[in-house]
């Protein structure tokens, strides 16, 4: 028997870094509305600790300066940097040639070009800030069936192995790129498989990264070395993104952690000194995953569900951040125009703002992997050529700043959270 809980206005299917995100933002901006997460892990008082000890081996997330000035409109900024790294400046190279191009934060007038944050810490500070919210949560639970109604959804959700209903004018699934509830409701996704495994491991080095990201293209594929750790001193800690074709990651699998550090300085170099300790590896399947149409009357797909990149350019959450904003300025106006959340005139126009950004973002991450997975002469030559032109010309390389900072394309204004926004701050 179906058991029916208490109804709200709409509905997130996920509560990871997408759906947290979407529900804090709804809170700041459009409060009146009701907003319930369905989550399924469980939520308790063990998961908020009063003291967040990082660890060696926490996953992390590449965050664009366009992303922090969204997290302060929301409030959350000076929280979130307490363990932020900055990234003060980036390095593009390709091994073994001549071309490269280098961005420093202050010739863009920045305190810093992004940040590398602790997946756990930004969940850690997004469940404290809802917890001040009258956002609702069901967990642990999940989504398991929509049915679209004359005002609205029916949600089916199971939760301690009995099905519940849930009605709203809308659900938004930010379950993942795996999201099985997107398959289910019949969304057609386009997959390409770049036949490539990306390895995600915290990497210990003799020199300091000085607060450096490298973004290194190999004839192998590209690896990307962040900085990680302390957000005020630079040490030696930086978050490894190393791409590998399937074979290659079975044989860095079996090596011991030495050799793994040997075959990195292989195909990273000696910028950084001697590779010192290598910490938890992760690995994960590349493919570009985009669907043709985002939403349907009464629901809408965000973040990896909607989208997934090649992480090869650090921009995968930060598309889905600026989506989520764009979602939430749809949503508050049809708040004020008196229209249902899910009405296609809602979410048709939220997809119409967002193709734009995605399909430029999705276009510069992927033209990144064919350019430079090119290894014959000439295609090599112009490609020097061009980082070369990056790194002279101003105006070539102010774009390439806007790409990798996430501010090039259109910046959504949330207006309406002046008593939460934070005031400016200054990095040192």
């Amino acid at each position: 028997m179906t058991k029916a809980l208490t109804d709200t206005d709409l509905i997130i299917a996920g509560g990871g870094l997408a759906g947290a995100t979407l529900a804090l933002a709804l809170a700041r901006v459009v409060p009146e509305l009701r907003v319930t997460v369905v989550e399924s892990f469980p939520l308790s008082p063990e998961a908020l600790p009063e003291d967040y000890q990082p660890s060696y081996d926490a996953r992390s997330t590449a965050l664009a300066w366009g992303s922090r000035l969204i997290f302060e409109e929301l409030g959350l900024w000076s929280a979130l940097s307490e363990h932020a790294t900055p990234i003060h400046h980036i390095h593009v190279s390709d091994r073994g040639r001549f071309g490269a191009t280098r961005l420093n934060a202050q010739d863009h007038g920045q305190s810093a070009l992004g940040y590398v944050a602790d997946n756990r810490w930004m969940g850690l500070c997004l469940m404290r800030a809802l917890l001040a919210t009258e956002v609702s949560w069901q967990a642990p639970a999940e989504v398991v069936g929509m049915t679209n109604t004359p005002s609205g959804v029916s949600v089916r959700i199971r939760k301690d192995g009995e099905e519940h209903s849930l009605t709203g004018q809308c659900l938004v699934v930010a379950d993942g790129g795996r999201s099985s509830l997107r398959e289910q409701l019949g969304f057609v996704t386009r997959s390409e498989d770049y036949g490539q495994h990306a390895l995600i491991a915290n990497v210990s080095t003799a020199e300091p990264h000085r607060f450096t990201a490298f973004e290194r293209f190999t004839e192998a594929g590209p690896m990307a070395l962040l900085p990680h750790g302390s957000p005020a001193r630079a040490e030696n800690q930086s978050a490894l993104v190393w791409t590998l074709t399937d074979s290659a990651l079975e044989q860095v699998l079996a090596l011991s952690d030495e050799d793994k550090c040997r075959k990195l300085q292989e195909r990273f170099g000696w910028r950084l000194g001697r590779f010192t300790r290598i910490g938890e590896c992760h690995h994960y399947p590349l493919k570009l995953i985009t669907v043709d149409e985002a939403v349907r009357p009464g629901v809408a797909l965000v973040g990896n569900a909607a989208h997934a990149l090649h992480p090869v350019a650090g921009q995968g959450f930060n598309l889905a951040l600026r989506g989520l904003i764009t979602l939430v300025e749809q949503f508050r106006r049809a708040v004020t125009e008196g229209i249902a959340l899910g009405d296609l005139a809602i979410l048709g126009e939220y997809q119409r703002l967002h193709r734009q950004d995605w399909q430029q973002t999705v276009q510069f991450s992927d033209s990144l992997i064919r350019i430079f997975g090119q290894s014959l002469p000439p295609l090599a030559l112009a490609r020097d050529t061009g980082l070369v032109g990056l790194d002279l010309v101003p105006g070539a390389k102010r774009w390439f700043a806007r790409k990798a900072m996430g501010t090039g394309g259109r910046k959504p204004v949330i207006a309406s959270v002046d008593a939460v926004k934070e005031p400016a701050r200054h990095d040192h």
